[in-house]
């Protein structure tokens, strides 16, 4: 937040690590990612999207797919006046949620606001939701998401969100404080999430279709069973149960997949040593709602 008349400017941890450090690569990379996906048109109102967040080598492409898809969406009345981006922590669990507080978010693309108006919003009488700075650290979850949201919708306002643990109260105050902001104005849930992690290519390929009929199918409680610590279908799940709960109350019917891929794919050579998947899809609420 704003201390005295000293602005707070946040920096992306992804910069130099899982993105290009620098405008030069970066700004033709993610627009390149999301002009080179096609995707089918929208006929309604995208409320929530699922984007993986790994190094931009191996999973930008499919993060492109929902990012056209939203800049499509977008180019109508449909632009989101705020971005809720929400990731998890890496390295080490919390209780709650922790919201970036602070003026504005920088990367190589610039800055981009941070809407201090809408996360009070969502923290508001919420006590496991607050600003904590602190547990964003080096985390890079929910800011590898951003460039793609600095690209696909330039001037939105951002609320970006780790989500520490699983507990039930942590997602029932989270999705009342995205409920209370969906009300008053267009927002966007992102869930930051890849997806299944094994050496084992064909587990992975085998596994990620499954649960994306899952997700397909809105059946929030079959990925939630899906998914333990020995067997992460996502490695986000907390963002996807959130967004995909969010967008059900919206009105949302289905979620349609937009494109997969894993790094046994791309990079054949990882099959056997550490194969990720990546899915990007899109929640979406129709005209007549």
């Amino acid at each position: 937040m704003t201390n005295g008349a000293r602005r707070v400017v946040r920096k992306a941890a992804g910069g130099g690590r899982w993105f290009p450090g620098n405008r030069k690569e970066l700004e033709p990379m993610v627009s390149g990612f999301i002009s080179g996906a096609q995707v089918p048109r929208v006929n309604g109102r995208i409320v929530g999207i699922m984007a993986p967040h790994a190094g931009y080598m191996y999973s930008g492409k499919v993060a492109g797919y929902a990012f056209r898809a939203i800049q499509d969406n977008a180019a109508g009345t449909n632009k989101p006046e705020t971005v809720v981006v929400l990731g998890f922590s890496h390295s080490a669990g919390f209780p709650g949620v922790a919201l970036m507080d602070g003026d504005a978010i920088e990367t190589p693309l610039g800055e981009a606001k941070l809407d201090k108006a809408a996360a009070e919003a969502l923290m508001a009488g919420r006590p496991r939701i607050s600003f904590n700075y602190a547990s964003h650290g080096r985390e890079h979850s929910a800011d590898n998401e951003i460039p793609f949201v600095q690209s696909a919708l330039p001037g939105a306002g951002l609320v970006v969100a780790i989500i520490g643990d699983h507990d039930a109260q942590t997602m029932k105050d989270v999705l009342a404080g995205l409920g209370e902001l969906a009300a008053k104005n267009r927002i966007l849930g992102v869930a930051s999430s890849d997806m299944l992690h094994d050496p084992d290519y064909e587990l992975v390929a085998k596994t990620d279709k499954e649960t994306l009929q899952a997700v397909k199918a809105m059946d929030w409680r079959g990925v939630l069973k899906r998914w333990d610590y020995s067997r992460q279908v996502f490695c986000g799940i907390g963002p996807v149960l959130a967004v995909m709960q969010f967008a059900e109350a919206q009105g949302c019917k289905k979620g349609t997949v937009l494109h997969y891929r894993n790094s046994g794919d791309d990079f054949p050579e990882s099959r056997g040593q550490w194969v990720v998947g990546y899915g990007a899809v899109v929640f979406i609420v129709p005209d007549d709602n």
